[in-house]
């Protein structure tokens, strides 16, 4: 072994405390890199491929009644590779052993042939049989969490009939990766389910025999969307065409497109602070190692070794760290990306996502290490070389003295002289005192930051539903019904209030700028569903013109006051031009309000509703969903508590891993930080405190002096990690406005607490360690080191 290695090993012992420190750092910076890489490219290859095998459309359209030999005119829009029209209707099931009523979305299947586009993917059981009616598939995630098997057996109401269905298969679709209600934002798959069904079986149930009412087109690789939209949109305009959309507005895409971008964000902010860290630690070890070994690199050089040879020994100590923090990272970042990716099997239905962790992925996250490793080292490595051998043989000359503002306005005489001594040190070293805050300032802003997701989680929650939605269930119908429906509603069994509600879907514009958005009318009086803001304050509907989420003005580059074009894409297509009267900061989704007389006026209808709000005395809920699972008006009802369920397992479990992994990781660095600051202020110290001891002083005191300045540090560093931390949360929550959710900046005591809770935790730990040192210090030793 060459006698720099040798040497090397000595160092690394001598210094395995902060080694270890550092290395456990390291690896938080890595296991995050690795982890969400991991979810990164695991979402993004499994998502495309299941497209490709399985013909994921690239339009699609939905219609009131069109004529299948439309299809030849759709076949020749230019741009247009494949078209395949279909029957998509929802209806009210009965479940069995559901209480309430269930939705389900019955899509017709060719019975001849694979569908040429949103092909299905046979889980279990068979194919639709030809000739058999009652048959279905139904969806993997909707059979799961009712309990559902091939064999079972389903009510429905078809168009207004009741009909038993009977399952033969279970299936998946990439059209459904994220399976929702269109007018919902998260899923409830034990209420809402998809059901795969024979055309020719769904064709007259609903009067579609020679008709569609849905549409989906794969584009060709040269052909422009918006053109081919366009052309779509005019041939279904006369057949009540709802306006065709791309890829982008599909709502389960969209979904797993957010979620893409959350791994995205993740991954690069997080890590970052963590290698910063760790580089800023590898500085302060290694120039306390330079510091400390002067007269070594002397004799190195003067016996011949050249500038580069102790460079990369003293890189070599830095790279040392790092591959034990990549080593440990890594193992951990694999095993948290397999926990992942089990929730996303969850969540995100895609059949082939699978656990494929590249070599790039733990190169990538080693190689950041790396170079953090080595920018760390930098500082220090230079002060090794600048050193020639004669002036490396002298002691480090010692840090010239200047009074401080304390001294020449006569106040240091009031303090204490062990506060004296404590702030003598500090104005001593003013540069390493402003490192070592930061450095404890970044992991308290960690922690602000773990904790805030989760903190966001539940004021959006709050928010959404238990202030802005307040009814027990919403009740849509399949049609627009008459203003008498709501004396219905409000006469069943168990129903306190019934508050109705008009929704269409509406495109609006304004300027090149376009969205296509549910477009709400509500009572202004109305106490159930109401309108709020981030802030928790309640938005009043305007008396004339549009209220807009302000994501959806965003999108659309307007402010109030501005004029929008309102293109109603139902009924009689009303275009009008409406000003924005206000906007609103939810917290989800992207939509537009109006007081209901006023749609109704746009609209030109007599009081029509699409649903209602219901308040609900619980003692008499069962009785009213068998009600309602018999109305075959109803198309489906809505539980408030299953949404705010199906939320927090939702996005709360996909957050939750992730703010686990983020606290933990984050208390690992605050400890490594300020047990590192100790660690190196008693190896800087110790000859000082050395000679206390033997002038007098306690063990207590001179605890105290060393102890008291660390304390110092973390008190000044909160303040400015509270700081730090808060505009990190700042950026994040920026980065997460995305249109099915936004994340609210929501920082609370609880928030501040936890940061102060941990660090002082790690605070305290570190001082026990280094008391015992203190106390084990061998005063003779110390004091025969030279200066």
């Amino acid at each position: 072994m060459r006698p720099l290695h040798r040497k090397l090993l000595r160092d690394l012992r001598l210094l395995q405390s902060q080694v270890i420190a550092i290395a456990l750092v390291v690896a938080s910076g890595v296991a995050t890199v690795v982890t969400t890489r991991i979810a990164y490219e695991s979402l993004v290859v499994s998502r495309s491929e299941y497209y490709a095998r399985y013909r994921f459309a690239d339009v699609f359209a939905h219609a009131k009644r069109a004529p299948e030999t439309l299809r030849i005119h759709l076949e020749t829009i230019p741009g247009v590779a494949a078209v395949e029209t279909r029957i998509v209707a929802e209806v009210t099931l009965d479940v069995p052993g559901l209480a309430e009523p269930a939705t389900g979305r019955l899509v017709s299947l060719p019975e001849h042939r694979e569908p040429a586009l949103n092909g299905v993917r046979l889980q279990r059981g068979r194919p639709l049989a030809p000739g058999q009616r009652d048959e279905v598939i139904a969806s993997e995630s909707f059979a799961e969490a009712n309990g559902l098997q091939p064999g079972d057996r389903l009510g429905a109401v078809l168009n207004g009939r009741w009909q038993e269905l009977r399952i033969v298969g279970i299936g998946l679709s990439p059209e459904y990766i994220y399976e929702i209600r269109g007018t919902d934002l998260f899923p409830d798959p034990e209420r809402f389910g998809v059901l795969w069904m024979s055309r020719e079986a769904l064709g007259p149930a609903f009067q579609m025999e020679g008709a569609f009412n849905d549409v989906s087109l794969r584009l060709a690789s040269d052909a422009v969307e918006a053109d081919v939209i366009g052309r779509l949109d005019r041939l279904l305009e006369r057949y009540g065409g709802l306006g065709a959309y791309g890829r982008s507005e599909q709502l389960s895409d969209s979904f797993i497109s957010d979620e893409i971008k959350q791994n995205r964000v993740f991954g690069t902010i997080i890590p970052a602070i963590f290698l910063g860290v760790a580089g800023f630690l590898l500085n302060i070890v290694l120039s306390r190692l330079v510091a400390t070994q002067r007269d070594q690199i002397a004799v190195l050089k003067a016996f011949g070794y050249t500038n580069r040879t102790i460079a990369l020994h003293y890189l070599e100590f830095s790279l040392a760290a790092v591959l034990l923090g990549s080593l440990l990272g890594t193992g951990a970042g694999l095993w948290l990306g397999s926990q992942v990716l089990e929730l996303y099997k969850q969540v995100y239905r895609i059949p082939m996502m699978r656990f494929d962790p590249g070599a790039s992925v733990v190169l990538l996250a080693v190689g950041v290490s790396a170079a953090a490793a080595v920018v760390g080292a930098l500082g220090a490595v230079r002060r090794a070389l600048a050193l020639s051998p004669a002036a490396a043989m002298r002691p480090e000359p010692p840090a010239r003295f200047h009074p401080g503002w304390l001294e020449r306005a006569g106040l240091i005489g009031l303090l204490p002289t062990s506060v004296r001594m404590i702030w003598r040190n500090l104005t001593r070293r003013p540069a390493r005192a402003v490192l070592s805050t930061l450095g404890i300032a970044l992991a308290v802003a960690i922690l602000i930051v773990g904790h805030h997701f989760i903190a966001a989680i539940e004021h959006l929650a709050d928010v959404q539903f238990r202030i802005a939605q307040r009814e027990d269930l919403t009740v849509a119908f399949h049609e627009p019904r008459p203003a008498g429906a709501r004396h219905a509603l409000a006469a069943l069994p168990g129903v306190v209030r019934a508050e109705p509600f008009r929704v269409v879907s509406a495109r609006l514009r304004f300027g090149h700028a376009s969205r296509r958005v549910p477009l709400f009318g509500l009572e202004s009086t109305g106490e159930l569903r109401r309108i709020v803001g981030e802030d928790m304050r309640i938005a009043e509907i305007p008396p004339d013109g549009v209220l807009l989420t302000s994501m959806l003005a965003e999108r659309l580059n307007a402010v109030p006051g501005d004029r929008v074009t309102v293109e109603v894409l139902e009924g009689s297509r009303p275009v009008r031009e409406i000003v924005i009267a206000a906007t609103v900061n939810e917290v989800m989704g992207l939509q537009a309000y109006m007081d209901s007389r006023v749609l109704r006026r746009l609209l030109r209808e007599a009081g029509t509703v699409s649903g209602a709000f219901l308040r609900v005395d619980a003692l008499a809920a069962p009785a009213l969903h068998t009600e309602l699972k018999r109305m075959p008006a109803v198309a489906g009802a809505t539980s408030r508590s299953a949404t705010l369920a199906s939320f927090e397992k939702t996005l709360g479990e996909s957050l939750g891993i992730f703010t686990t992994m983020l606290g933990l990781f984050a208390s690992v660095i605050a400890a490594a930080v300020v047990y590192n600051a100790a660690r190196i202020a008693l190896s800087e110290r110790s000859r000082e405190l050395a000679s206390l001891r033997v002038l007098g002083f306690t063990r207590r005191e001179i605890s105290a002096l060393l102890l008291g300045e660390q304390g110092f540090l973390t008190l000044i560093a909160l303040p400015l990690g509270f700081a730090i931390g808060y505009r990190l949360c700042q950026a994040i929550s920026l980065s997460y406005q995305w249109d099915l959710f936004r994340m609210p900046l929501h920082l609370t005591r609880e928030t501040y607490g936890y940061a102060f809770g941990v660090i002082t935790a790690a605070a305290l730990a570190s001082g026990l360690v280094v008391r015992r040192r203190l106390d084990r210090l061998d005063l003779v030793s110390v004091l025969k080191e030279r200066e």
